[in-house]
């Protein structure tokens, strides 16, 4: 009777192996899609080496501040002038800052206005916006002195100081997990990305309201789970449903598509962290300059990934600064790259394959047939056939993996009758070492 069943598995392999031998076309009836050789493939399609692109300066994400402090609206002084704001029995008052940092200043605190004037006693407003405080004091003397001679010229006794300086409420929203922990290959194997979400309100100082001050009092710089590009939104929504149009557009034109840029009731600043040397980015000084009410938008790129199907399944994360080509993608997966043995360990009994793992059933053939099906900016798909057994020696098979690439790993049919010789050969070897004992 195991006679029999040995006959019956031996007559299945020789079926498999007339299968192989029908003429059906490993192209076509494995898979059923239309796919083109990653060798005909443009470069532009293939992917783009990330290890070409170049840091930006962090010099271009602070501004650089005057040699003098200079006035403007929401400054608060302190002034004193003698019989006017204080008396001369009296010493000027002093205040003492809570941010040590600031020196004490003396005087009475008048603030700067809404249209850059100070309001002072007997005199009309006097414009300080833009002044240094050595000038906005010969104003004020000019004020009291030499229009309207409130006190006599040459004799006057006026002090004025920086009590407070305008400060600028900006709101940065980070959605990455964390600012660089477990970067580099962990980040790159992560399959779940957790978001921080995190909304904080920071004040800013006059001449440290910029880019780079706004990111490291909030955690410093993107981490490698960060989008490779920095948001600046300025706008004023009429309402919610203005808001939400320009939230989808512009998550719609991610690179490499591009869009217009046009947002009709907002200003957006799109500020990359990385760049191609032929694409350095044009935003000005004054671009990463903020203001009140800006927001500061730092987005996870956990929607950066790619998945497995065929043999290998899941979801897994694309690394931000450097290539992941279709071996390595494969390697990640847990997934087989070239042969793990010369295939006697699947042939002398001592298992059922030699190096078959990641749901590849314990097969000596690993498969090299891998289709790439990739999304352009057209809204079309192209798939990208790829042999994984010459990529290993081949550049022009080493397709580089983008986000949202689904990888269709399979096994040829020669590789599917040789995996199902060798599993014949090992049963038959294993009843009929148990028939001869």
């Amino acid at each position: 009777m195991l006679e029999n069943g040995m006959s019956r598995i031996n007559w299945l392999a020789y079926g498999a192996i007339l299968l192989g031998l029908s003429g059906c076309s490993t192209c076509n009836c494995l898979s059923g899609i239309e796919t083109v050789p990653a060798y005909r493939v443009p470069r532009e399609i293939m992917g783009r080496p990330r290890s070409e692109m170049m840091e930006i300066s962090m010099q271009r994400l602070r501004q650089t501040p005057p040699k003098v402090y200079q006035l403007a609206p929401n400054d608060v002084l302190g002034i004193y002038i003698e019989n006017v704001l204080g008396s001369a029995e009296l010493p000027p008052p002093v205040n003492f800052p809570e941010d040590s940092s600031r020196p004490p200043s003396l005087g009475f605190p008048v603030p700067v206005r809404e249209d850059g004037t100070l309001a002072l006693p007997l005199v009309e407003p006097i414009q300080v916006s833009g002044l240094t405080l050595a000038q906005a004091t010969e104003e004020i003397r000019r004020a009291y002195t030499v229009k309207k001679r409130i006190l006599p010229e040459g004799k006057d006794r006026i002090i004025v100081t920086l009590q407070r300086p305008r400060e600028y409420r900006v709101l940065v929203i980070r959605e990455e997990s964390g600012n660089g922990a477990g970067g580099g290959a962990a980040a790159a194997t992560a399959t779940v990305s957790t978001k921080r979400g995190t909304g904080a309100t920071v004040f800013l100082p006059a001449y440290e309201n910029d880019l780079l001050t706004a990111l490291t009092k909030t955690g410093g710089l993107p981490g490698v789970d960060a989008e490779n590009e920095v948001l600046i939104i300025r706008g004023n929504f009429q309402n919610g449903a203005e808001q939400d149009q320009m939230v989808a557009r512009l998550k719609s034109c991610k690179e490499p598509c591009e869009c217009d840029g046009e947002f009709p009731n907002a200003s957006i600043t799109r500020v990359p962290l990385r760049f191609y040397p032929e694409q350095v980015p044009t935003f000005k000084e004054e671009d990463i300059i903020l203001k009140s009410g800006d927001i500061v938008m730092v987005q996870s790129r956990d929607r950066e990934q790619f998945y497995m199907g065929g043999v290998l399944r899941g979801a897994h994360a694309i690394p931000r600064d450097y290539d992941l080509n279709i071996l390595q993608a494969i390697s990640i997966a847990n997934g087989q790259v070239g042969a793990g043995g010369s295939g006697m360990m699947g042939m002398g009994g001592g298992g059922m394959g030699g190096g078959g793992g990641g749901g590849m059933g314990g097969s000596v053939f690993p498969p090299t047939r891998a289709i790439v099906v990739r999304k352009l900016c057209n809204g079309s798909t192209v798939a990208i056939r790829v042999n994984t057994q010459k990529a290993l020696t081949d550049p022009t098979q080493q397709v580089l993996v983008q986000p949202e690439d689904l990888i269709i790993l399979q096994y040829t049919i020669s590789e599917e009758i040789a995996n199902v010789l060798l599993r014949a050969f090992n049963i038959n070897y294993i009843f009929g070492g148990g028939l001869r004992n």
